[in-house]
């Protein structure tokens, strides 16, 4: 069964083709720039990798470039659409209605429409590939799967903010929390690597990447997490500022900045970057903090920090922890990183070997010493082929 996954966000479109269940990659390639006249087109299949430089004005031009480049003979991926069975696309925000994977009927495109409002930059824009993919493909399964959805097991005490309920019941205000896919694609892969069944275990998860997360996993589900409403809270990010005081907001009102600069300030100019006011890359900065800049080094440092206080907090949530997962860009190839994170934890039953750290870049496996109460694994996430296990898996019935 040939099965397509797209991740469609504001100007670009990702998509990637497999065999399942053997979970083969035939092809994959991404989309850049949208709507720009400097778009480009990437292609890469087991035999062949090429790029296109070309205008692509919208999505559906960029949905005919990846119909061209799956069936040209020269990549010799399929001959023909109807080869393709099922699509299985990424949404960010399913709201508190969408607690796992579902086919897509005109019912949950109401529902994804539904909370535009709270993912204005990403809910649309997977809309979009859904039509997209549903126009070119006719009727062949498609599958939503929510980036939220891993995490409607979070209780109320954790997902509701301390604000008058009304807020809640009339504009959904609460945490929902992000990158479900990833966390649970690692905490599977974390509970076999244990030699336990997936809901007898006990982990902390840490997606670290230019956006960061940290969600807390009892007995195999999610009861924290530390994004929230939008992925803005919690951990510092690449260019995100993670927690603040909110009072901080209404300083800067006062000051002259409104509804907009604010979203831009918070959202795109603080973080790594906004730190150390030169870039949201934690390898650009650790170059940067080794030959001297100590604005690079207090960035890296602080975001860190943040890190280290979520493990704290969630630990002393799950109470017992199996293991703590190091997952994305960072998690997984960042060595320096994860020493400054795990640092001085050896009382919490966190130690790390810094010569198995040293090995694991990039690589899956196991780097805390032999006296770490707590396993610490190093996990590569694979969201796309979380979501197309979850396609063949609905599709097939």
């Amino acid at each position: 069964m040939k099965i397509l996954v797209f991740n469609c966000g504001s100007s670009s479109i990702k998509f990637k083709l497999f065999l399942m269940p053997d979970e083969q990659v035939l092809a994959e390639g991404m989309i850049q720039r949208v709507g720009k006249e400097d778009a480009m087109a990437s292609f890469k299949t087991p035999q062949c990798n090429f790029d296109i430089n070309q205008a692509i004005a919208d999505y559906p031009s960029g949905f005919a470039v990846i119909r061209d480049m799956l069936l040209d003979p020269k990549n010799g991926v399929i001959s023909t659409l109807s080869e393709i069975n099922a699509c299985g696309h990424r949404v960010v925000h399913g709201g508190e209605d969408f607690s796992g994977s579902m086919p897509i009927n005109d019912e949950l495109e109401s529902g994804i429409k539904s909370v535009f409002e709270l993912a204005p930059l990403h809910n649309p824009p997977n809309l979009t590939g859904i039509q997209e993919a549903q126009h070119m493909f006719g009727a062949i399964p498609q599958i939503a799967c929510f980036d939220t959805a891993f995490h409607q097991s979070i209780p109320e005490i954790a997902y509701r903010y301390a604000l008058p309920e009304a807020l809640y019941t009339d504009h959904r205000i609460r945490r929902y929390g992000f990158h479900g896919m990833s966390h649970r694609f690692v905490a599977r892969k974390a509970a076999k690597m244990l030699g336990r069944h997936k809901y007898v275990v006990n982990l902390i998860t840490c997606h670290l990447g230019n956006g960061s997360s940290v969600a807390a996993i009892r007995d195999g589900h999610s009861v924290d997490t530390s994004m929230g409403l939008t992925p803005l809270e919690g951990l510092v990010m690449g260019t995100r500022s993670g927690d603040l005081d909110p009072g901080i907001l209404f300083y800067l009102q006062r000051k002259g900045y409104d509804a907009d600069s604010l979203d831009n300030l918070l959202n795109k100019e603080s973080g790594l970057l906004g730190v150390s006011g030169s870039s949201n890359d934690v390898r650009d900065l650790e170059l940067k903090a080794d030959a001297g800049d100590e604005k690079a080094a207090l960035a890296l440092d602080i975001f860190a920090y943040r890190i280290k206080k979520y493990i704290g907090a969630y630990l002393a949530v799950l109470n017992r922890v199996d293991a703590l997962v190091f997952t994305g860009g960072i998690g997984e190839n960042g060595i320096a990183m994860r020493t400054r994170i795990l640092a001085d934890m050896d009382q919490l039953g966190i130690i790390v070997d810094e010569t198995r750290n040293m090995i694991h870049a990039g690589i899956s496996g196991e780097i805390q010493a032999p006296t770490s109460r707590i396993k610490i694994f190093i996990i590569l996430t694979n969201e796309e082929l979380a979501i197309a296990r979850d396609t063949y898996s609905l599709s097939s019935q």
